[in-house]
Parts: structure tokens; sequence; C-alpha cells
């Protein structure tokens, strides 16, 4: 029997693998995340035959417990998966990921509590004696690594809906969570050597706030990489509880979606100019990261009639999309106005930036929902060169991604970030709800440039009236 779970288990790594790959590309994304989900219900199935479920006298306590937290969890999913909208769709990723963060923690406090009780009864020496030095360190290293997961998930869940605004927690935060790490790692050394529970509880205590701690200063602007590196956190700690508890399905799985979560963080902080490290401490976004660039001129004010005309006479236009237009769902009005300058002989493009919205590949997602075709949109690396042929770049609800302080203003804490050069197409228009700074608190010089015309307005709302604008030409 061990040899036939063992086997399903591989089955399903394989699957988790293929989905992953299917999900690098938007057109295979949908086959492989069922390929993914069809290889998790199969390892599911396979682990309701291992022993430690079949061959225990509690078996049907365990049978009913564990049915009744897969209906539960699966339940719950499913309800708020088909009633999420798509501007929640990175807190409710945060959510889950903080979910899998726990979950890793949780197995191995189960495997901890174990071993020291067997140490309290003389059944061991110590907590490697009980499980093995190996499988005792890795479990150690899974337990903070899922723990920090889950705190700061939670957090990153809590400041993407609204419910934390703030950036600090405490005067001094960085020296306090300097202060709070170093006693962590302590007590993740104290926890091999302990031989009863106090030590493993302040551990789990103060892990869980180093998590809430070092995840309250990251600015809006850095949530993107702070969800990517957290699920690489979840993934690397489910990894290695996967060998504490001999499970090859959770190993695999948990060293695929660390390393793709690991290689996805290093991306955005390169699409960023900045190291991980400058995304913890920094603070965009934040009050204390923010630049005050005082007034730069005056913002001039489009009609959106004006800006139709503008857009169906045009040989090209690129559409940047940013948070702005998913907060308006205005993918939709976006899409149907791509296709009314198609139909006028415009050539139109939508530009990508790698931190645009509030989650890795969020504007892909919006603009896939909406009906865009692949081979219209087009990664920064792709379309920066057409801009200087660009008729008229419509930017709906980007700030940062267009911001030209991060080429040229040294003093922006942006300075360095590869942004989409809107500033070189010949007219810029920008849909905007109003004349402030945009979620990273930066001013953006783009509005205030001699090129640049603010359409002000709900985004959907704006959409629609370009629709009306372009159908009466």
């Amino acid at each position: 029997m061990e040899l036939f779970i063992q086997i399903f288990y591989f089955v399903a790594a394989v699957l988790f693998i293929l989905g992953l790959k299917q999900m690098s590309s938007p057109v295979t994304a949908r086959r492989g995340i069922i390929w993914a989900g069809v290889g998790m219900v199969l390892a599911t199935l396979v682990t309701f035959l291992a022993p430690e479920i079949t061959d225990t006298g509690q078996a049907n306590t365990n049978l009913v417990l564990i049915i009744l937290a897969i209906a539960l969890g699966g339940g719950y999913a499913w309800w708020s998966g088909k009633r999420v909208a798509m501007t929640d769709m990175p807190q409710m990723i945060a959510m889950y990921n903080g979910m899998g963060g726990g979950a890793a923690a949780t197995i191995a406090a189960v495997e901890l509590l174990k071993a020291t009780g067997e140490v309290e009864h003389g059944l061991a020496s110590s907590v490697p004696d009980a499980l093995g030095a190996d499988v005792a360190i890795l479990g150690i290293l899974g337990a903070i690594i899922g723990t920090i997961s889950f705190s700061g998930s939670i957090i990153a869940w809590a400041k993407l809906d609204g419910r934390l605004n703030r950036s600090r927690l405490l005067p001094g935060q960085h020296l306090i969570n300097a202060a709070v790490a170093l006693a962590t790692l302590a007590f993740t050394v104290a926890i091999y050597f302990a031989t009863d529970l106090t030590p493993i509880i302040i551990f789990y205590v103060l892990a869980l706030v180093l998590g809430i701690f070092i995840t309250v200063p990251v600015g809006g602007a850095d949530m993107p990489v702070i969800i990517s590196l957290f699920n690489a956190l979840t993934g690397l700690a489910v990894g290695f509880e996967g060998y504490v508890l001999g499970n090859a399905a959770m190993i695999i799985a948990g060293i695929v979606v660390g390393s793709a979560g690991s290689l996805l963080t290093h991306l955005m902080a390169v699409a960023m100019n900045r190291s991980v490290a400058n995304v913890f401490f920094a603070g965009v976004g934040t009050d204390s990261g923010a630049a005050a660039t005082g007034e730069q001129g005056e913002m001039k004010e489009i009609k959106a009639q004006d800006a139709g005309i503008l857009m169906a006479f045009a040989d090209q236009v690129v559409i940047i999309p940013g948070y702005g237009m998913a907060v308006a769902q205005a993918q939709h009005k976006i899409w149907e106005l791509t296709q009314l300058l198609t139909d006028k002989g415009v050539s139109v493009k939508f530009a990508i930036h790698p931190v645009a919205g509030r989650m890795p590949g969020h504007m892909n997602v919006l603009l896939a929902e909406a009906g865009v075709p692949y081979d219209m949109i087009y990664d920064m690396e792709d379309i920066n060169a057409d801009f200087k042929k660009t008729t008229v770049s419509l930017v709906i609800g980007a700030n940062d991604v267009v911001n030209p302080s991060a080429k040229n203003d040294t003093s922006s804490p942006l300075y360095g970030m590869p942004i989409l050069n809107a500033m070189d197409s010949a007219n810029v228009i920008v849909i905007k709800r109003g004349r402030g700074a945009g979620f990273s608190g930066v001013e953006n010089p783009l509005f205030f440039a001699d090129n640049t015309r603010m359409l002000f307005g709900d985004g959907q709302k704006a959409a629609n009236e370009l629709i009306h604008a372009v159908k009466e030409l």
C-alpha cells in the first residue's frame, strides 16, 4: 500500500509541475490551473489510504475531522472564489497564501509537540533524538518560515483590503524588528534542545509578531513583491514539512512553488531596480517613503470628446492599465474602445509593467477577463521602443510605472526603477479620478508635461465617454 501511495503522490507532483509550467503563459494558464487542481485532488484522495489515518484506534474520528475540515475549507473557498471581485483578488491571494504558511507551521508544531512529549516521558533524550537531527532541523526551519509567512500574509491582506493603513506600529520600528528577529532566532535554536513546551510556545509567539512587524512598514507600492516573497516562503515551508512527514508530493510541490516564487520575487525586484531588503526597509508607499516634490506646474485637462477624436485619428495608441482600472472595473469598456479604434484602422497595443496592480500578473488577468487577445498585450521590454512612434498613450489608473522621476530625479524613492516610456509618445492622455499622487505617494511629473492631458473621472465612466466620442465620428 505504501508503494501505491508514493506512486500516486509522484503522479500528483508531476501534475503540479506541469500545471505550473502551463501557468507561465496566459494562453495555457487555465489548462495549467486545471492540471494542478487534478493533482491536488489526487494527492488528497490518496492520503486517505495513509496508515496514519486508517491504522489508528481513532480512525473514524480522524476521518470525520478530515472530511469536515475539507468540506469547510473547500466550501468557503468555492463560495468566496465565486463572489470575489477582481479588485479584491490580490488580498484573497495574500490570505490563501498565509493559510498555506500557517498549515506548514501547524504541521511543525504537531511534530515538535510529539517530540517534546517523548522527551518529557523519557522516551527520547532530545527533540533531534525523537525526530532525527535532519528532520528536526528542517521541521524547525519550516516552522519559522511558515509562521512568518502566515502572519505577514495576513497583514498584507489587511493593508490591501484597506483595513490597515499604518506604516509603523511603534517608534523605531526597524530597530524593534531587529530585536524581535534576534529573539526569534534564539528560541529557534532553543527548540532544538527543548525539554518542555515553553520554548516552543515563546518561539511561535515571537515568529508571529516578527511576521507582523516586518510587513507593517512595507509600502503599498511594494505589495506585489511582498506577496510574491511570502508565496515563495510558504512553498519552502511546505517542502520542509513534507520532508518531516516523508510526503513526496509535499516536498516536490513545496520546492517548485518556493523556487518559482523566489524567481518571481527576484524578477519583480529587478523590475523596480531594488533589492528585496530595500523593499522591506525603504518604505516606498508609506508616509516616510513618499516624496514631496512640490508644485510642478498645471495639469491640463481634456474633454472626452476631444480625447476621442485624437485617438480615433491616431496611427498607434498604446493603453497602459494600472490598479485604477481594476478599481473602476473598466477593463470591459477599454476593450470595447479598443475594438472601435481597431475598426477605424488604429493600431492598438497594451503595455504591462511587471509591478502594475497589486499582485504579479494582475493586469494580465483583468485584460484576459475582458477578452483582450494575448498578442495585443506587451511586456515593458517589448513595448518601450514603440512609444517614440506612438500617437497617443492612454494611461488608465497607473501612476508609478510611468513616472519619469524614476529616470531623472535622484531624490525620488522610485529612482532607478525601469518604467514604461509613455512620456516619449506624441500625446499622453491620463484617466485619473483626482489630482493627487498615486498609491506610492510620489508625485508624477508626467501629469504636468506639455504633451499630457488629464481626463478626470472614474475609469469606467471616462472609458464610456471615450466610446461615445469615437462612435460619433
